[in-house]
């Protein structure tokens, strides 16, 4: 059995994508997109897509990091199954739509210059008909329930506790009469994340493929993170400034809607406007309401007790541009959710240009910023950016609340391996930049006696 890593790998956090090849089988566990500065996303471009015969496709998650190039597959001739929980498959087809509208987007933004510098123009990486093709081959699978992928091959899904409906998954390969199990953990969310259950590992394995996006530190914790959330919140409206919050569509926008509605019924605040400007997270906390069975039992107990809504009367979603651009009139303190949540597109760069040189306001940096993305940079501690193409002076605010990633740190993960460290598993250490994949397989080779490998791109594990 063979396993090549095209994505999420060599000191990369994104694209993630592992082609699985036995001697019966062809498989795909995610297929992520890359994302980042220029460099970065270039490796989105053939020949880094996975360009052959494939016999399924396996989700452990519906971020664009683990699902954007799934309309390659289309593109180039896939016809088969793409396997996920029921929760990702409506995940993907929201995240997967709105990126291949960007895509579109743009490629004509590009075009236009392009062709003014007398260059060719260049085809999109993929349409919104390929998109469309890839999410009618989408098929349910449940938690916990062991089923045939593949010839040789069975996958069961436990959850990750990192978004809504992901997964870890364990493969079960049978292949000249010998049977391995095969872990990928998947992004693994931290135990004391708000609305999701925690995560389930697995007890067995001879190979585990393990992210380490905060493999060399953890998190401040969440109670302390909420605190000062809490203050900022309320120093920002009674100084009446405007809150900024760069927001991943799925997970930060609903946990920051929640802990607004928390200091709103604890009476912490008096309600002030909030705006979630994006219509994908719009979208995406409609999903949330589909899914309560997905929730931890404290989150049921709270809407058990009075709907969320009811706490909320003050926010407006905005999915129109029209409403988006109001936005810049209201007067006084507001909070304003607008996506990308690395500030590498989307709504947020527009009210990043119009308020990041305002002294009164809060910059909320709440997840994950890419190296050589916008959000990097102000977490960077940059003096000036560019937006647009126009200098901007960063003279706002910025606020860092790691406690809120939707990422385990290092002691989470830990915990997470500690129930699959006594089966002496061979450990492959990705989804990480270098300096946390070194630390993570540090305390791994201390605490369990295991070495690890750190892959680089396209190279290939062989059982």
């Amino acid at each position: 059995m063979k396993i090549t890593l095209v994505g999420a790998a060599g000191g990369e956090v994104t694209g993630s994508c592992y082609i699985v090849q036995t001697k019966q089988a062809r498989i795909l566990i995610d297929c992520g997109q890359f994302q980042g500065g220029k460099k970065t996303e270039a490796l989105n471009r053939p020949p880094t897509a996975p360009n052959l015969i494939l016999d399924a496709v396996l989700l452990t998650h519906g971020h664009l990091d683990h699902t954007g190039r799934l309309p390659l597959l289309a593109k180039l001739g896939y016809t088969g199954p793409v396997y996920a929980t029921p929760a990702t498959l409506e995940m993907t087809g929201l995240i997967v739509r709105d990126a291949a509208r960007l895509q579109l987007a743009d490629n004509e933004r590009n075009n236009r210059k392009r062709l003014r510098a007398g260059e060719p123009p260049e085809e999109p990486l993929y349409t919104p008909d390929d998109a469309e093709k890839i999410l009618s081959q989408l098929r349910p699978v449940p938690y916990h329930r062991e089923f045939e992928a593949a010839a040789g091959l069975k996958a069961i899904w436990h959850d990750a506790g990192h978004m809504l409906g992901s997964a870890s998954i364990q493969l079960i390969v049978e292949e000249d009469g010998k049977t391995k199990r095969i872990v990928f953990s998947g992004d693994l969310g931290p135990r004391s994340a708000p609305i999701l259950r925690e995560f389930e590992p697995f007890q067995q394995a001879d190979l585990v493929f393990l992210e380490s996006t905060y493999g060399g530190r953890d998190h401040r914790s969440l109670e302390e993170t909420v605190a000062e959330f809490e203050r900022i919140v309320i120093d920002a409206v009674n100084s009446g400034g405007k809150i900024l919050v760069p927001t991943f569509a799925v997970g930060r926008a609903q946990l920051i809607t929640l802990l607004l509605g928390k200091m709103f019924r604890a009476a912490k605040v008096k309600p002030f406007p909030i705006f979630l400007d994006s219509p994908m997270a719009i979208e995406a906390t409609n999903i949330y309401v589909k899914h309560p069975e997905l929730f931890d039992e404290e989150m049921n107990a709270f809407i058990r007790d009075r709907p969320l809504r009811d706490d909320l009367t003050t926010m407006k979603p905005t999915p129109t541009a029209d409403e988006s651009r109001a936005i810049n009139d209201v007067p006084g303190a507001c909070l304003v959710m607008a996506g990308a949540g690395m500030c590498n597109g989307g709504r947020i760069l527009h009210h990043l240009k119009a308020n990041l040189w305002k002294p009164s306001t809060h910059v909320l940096i709440v997840g994950y910023q890419a190296y050589g993305s916008l959000g990097r940079l102000l977490v960077d501690g940059a003096k000036e950016v560019k937006i647009f193409g126009e200098k901007i002076a960063v003279k706002a605010t910025i606020h860092t609340l790691g406690g809120f990633s939707a990422h385990a740190g290092q002691r989470d993960l830990m915990r997470w391996f500690d129930v699959i460290a006594p089966s002496k598993p061979r450990v492959v250490l990705t989804h990480g930049e270098d300096d946390q994949r070194t630390a993570l397989a540090r305390i791994i080779q201390q605490r369990d006696g295991l070495s690890s490998e750190l892959p680089n791109m396209g190279e290939v594990i062989e059982i």
